[in-house]
């Protein structure tokens, strides 16, 4: 019994430790089993992931390409989610990989981690920065019928077992991966004994995902500053005076002071040689960019005025030669190369140049505002190591400058190189083009120049045969021109009014003969001062140059009226005794080119009185519209009956031309002086 009764207690002390030990045990398992499940839960989930934005892309995405809808902005909806899709395949494989190594798993899932983690920030800031952005489009197509149902249509087509009504089910995924990365390995963290070898890489690959998200955080943050202040208002003076208000007008101040104070060396400026370096490239970009362009423009411009004349389309009355050569190949020139070329110069340079150009408004605009948001910046710093504390908005005045200059000294590189290689590229192109122009119009003259009597002529040669050619047409020239002069009939002189003798009388009386001149073409006043005359008046010079000594310009006296005339515009006069009925009148500056090339004559006597005579002619062609009116040649002259129509407007003039008569504008008639009865010629 004894012994009966001391065996009892052994046995129940023996069961004690064994439900202690299985407490022990089963939470070990259970944490273990958890810590697996988690693990998987990253795999799978991640495999999932990786599927649907790869559905995103090779499905939905291809769809609305195929459908090439004008109003659906492809780019803005998926932004970067190629990049994406390209990293996420690659740590999907390591995770993946880690399966098979089972003591040493959450080791090389801690290492993955770390591995991928700049690659991840990189590419998910970019996109998480442009997502509100996608979901503005998102929410404009749902408001048009038509685009709402076209993306609906690609949904039901592509992935109909999702359900989704609108693409932001697929649009959010990548935002909701990233930061569900922390949460898995802190899931997995929390079932991970601190004893086990993995605990510390854990934790390092949790702290190094939530750093990853709050970097994607704060650069979403600098773009919302950055984007406030890049967008180029254009605002007229109404709204900008509208914008004004005391607070502004204070805070303009303030910057104004501030930056007198630091070209006067009252106050230190910030320096930042980093972001210093990079404006003062960006700058330079900035200025290259605009002159190139502009530079661009010039010649876009100089190119069209030379494709403007169109030789090819004169008619040419020589059937073959050189003139026809020349006809083939300026119409091979005007129509072919030139309108290609344009069109390449267009499309290679003016284009990529003006994206180019639009591309630096931003930044620019974010680096005046930089310099605004530094003078505050200098004055809240100031004020706060005065008083020890700033208010709300001073602090948040503090964070934008530090959100917009952190951002510059980010970007600014990367953009810099980019614009860099773009203004390089659009050279390039130019270079090309321009020797692609140039071996182009020279094969193509070389071979018109091979068919050409003198193509293989040698240079000296070539060149005395055009001297000889310019000489034996200057001889022609020169002989037909005197023909002309010689056998062109003497107009019929009319009897000078009284008003227009008087008047040349006057002339004469006032100045002498000498110092007549008369106007060689219609001069049209444009200047204080400046003379209105018709062509044939005879004025008296007065002064050879103008009141500031130009000597392009002559003072002279119209009868009446004194002003500037271009001296260009006029030709000496000298009174002679003419030959007609002793009717004196004034030889021509194209009566003295004739005279100079003809037999000496005897001096011609000065007469003492001075009567000259005029005669009109018409001074432009006019063509007849009705019976009552008569048709008229530039040159002719004409026999006026009636300075007025038959209602007395002197609008109208009867006049009689060949034995005609009819009536004709008076502001077609110029009167002009008799010339010699040998020949006769209006001035030039």
């Amino acid at each position: 019994m004894a012994s009966a009764h001391g065996a009892e207690p052994d046995a129940e002390d023996a069961a004690e430790p064994e439900e202690a030990i299985y407490e022990e045990v089963m939470p070990c398992e259970r944490m273990e089993l958890n810590q697996r499940l988690a693990v998987e839960e990253l795999i799978t989930t991640e495999a999932s992931y990786v599927h649907n934005v790869q559905l995103c892309l090779s499905d939905i995405r291809a769809h609305l390409q195929k459908k090439q809808l004008p109003d659906v902005d492809l780019e803005g909806l998926f932004s970067n989610t190629d990049d994406i899709l390209h990293v996420s395949r690659r740590f999907l494989k390591g995770l993946e990989a880690t399966a098979t190594q089972e003591q040493e798993q959450l080791l090389c899932i801690s290492a993955l981690f770390q591995e991928f983690k700049e690659e991840m920030e990189a590419v998910y800031k970019i996109y998480c920065a442009s997502y509100e952005h996608a979901l503005l489009l998102v929410e404009s197509y749902r408001k048009d019928p038509r685009l709402q149902e076209e993306i609906l249509e690609t949904l039901t087509a592509t992935v109909p077992h999702t359900g989704a009504s609108d693409l932001s089910f697929f649009l959010v995924m990548p935002v909701q991966r990233i930061t569900r990365y922390p949460l898995l390995l802190g899931k997995i963290l929390e079932n991970t004994p601190t004893s086990a070898s993995a605990y510390p890489a854990l934790q390092a690959a949790v702290h190094a995902m939530t750093q990853v998200n709050a970097n994607i955080n704060e650069y979403k943050r600098r773009r919302e500053v950055a984007t406030k202040y890049t967008k180029a208002e254009q605002l007229t003076l109404r709204d900008r005076l509208a914008r004004l208000n005391t607070h502004s007008i204070a805070k303009k101040t303030t910057r104004l002071s501030r930056l007198l104070m630091h070209e006067a060396g009252i106050v230190a400026k910030t320096e930042d040689k980093e972001y210093d370096d990079l404006e003062e490239k960006f700058q330079c970009v900035l200025s290259s960019v605009a002159t190139l362009k502009e530079n661009v423009a010039s010649y876009m411009g100089h190119l069209k005025a030379f494709l403007f004349p169109t030789p090819h389309k004169c008619e040419l009355q020589i059937e073959e030669g050189p003139a026809q050569q020349y006809r083939r190949f300026a119409e091979y020139l005007q129509c072919t190369v030139f309108p290609e070329f344009k069109r390449r110069l267009d499309r290679l340079v003016c284009q990529p140049l003006c994206s180019l150009s639009d591309m630096l408004v931003g930044p620019q605009q974010l680096v005046k505002k930089r310099l605004d948001k530094l003078l505050d910046y200098e004055e809240i710093q100031e004020r706060k190591s005065e008083m020890g504390s700033v208010t709300y908005d001073e602090e948040a005045a503090m964070n934008t400058y530090l959100a917009i200059n952190t951002l510059l000294v980010a970007e600014l590189p990367r953009f810099n190189q980019v614009a860099l290689e773009l203004l390089g590229q659009i050279l390039c192109s130019l270079s090309a083009l321009q020797r692609d122009l140039a071996a182009q119009v020279l094969h193509q003259a070389e071979k018109e120049l091979e068919q050409m009597p003198h193509g293989h002529m040698p240079l000296p040669s070539f060149w005395k045969m055009v001297e000889d050619t310019l000489q034996q047409s200057g001889t022609r020239l020169l002989t037909f021109c005197q023909t002309f002069e010689t056998v062109t009939p003497s107009p019929a002189a009319q009897p000078l009014n009284p008003a227009e003798e008087r008047k040349v009388l006057s002339l004469v009386s006032k100045h002498g003969p000498d110092k007549l001149y008369q106007v060689t073409s219609n001069i049209s006043g444009s200047k204080d001062l400046d003379l209105t005359l018709l062509r044939g008046q005879i004025v008296a010079l007065l002064q050879s140059a103008d009141t500031k000594g130009n000597t392009s310009r002559w003072l002279v006296d119209a009868g009446g009226p004194r002003g500037f005339v271009p001296a260009g515009k006029l030709q000496p006069y000298c009174p002679v005794q003419s030959q007609q009925s002793g009717m004196p009148t004034l030889e021509t500056s194209t009566e003295r080119r004739r005279h100079s090339y003809a037999f000496p004559e005897a001096p011609r006597p000065q007469v003492a009185t001075f009567t000259p005579a005029f005669q009109v002619v018409a001074g432009f062609s006019f063509a007849a519209r009705s019976p009552q009116e008569v048709s008229l040649q530039a040159g002719q002259p004409v026999a006026v009956l009636e300075p007025h129509d038959k209602k007395g407007s002197k609008e109208w003039s009867l006049v009689e031309v060949n034995g005609q008569r009819g009536y004709v504008p008076s502001s077609y008639l110029v009167t002009v002086p008799v010339q010699e009865p040998t020949g006769w010629s209006l001035p030039m």
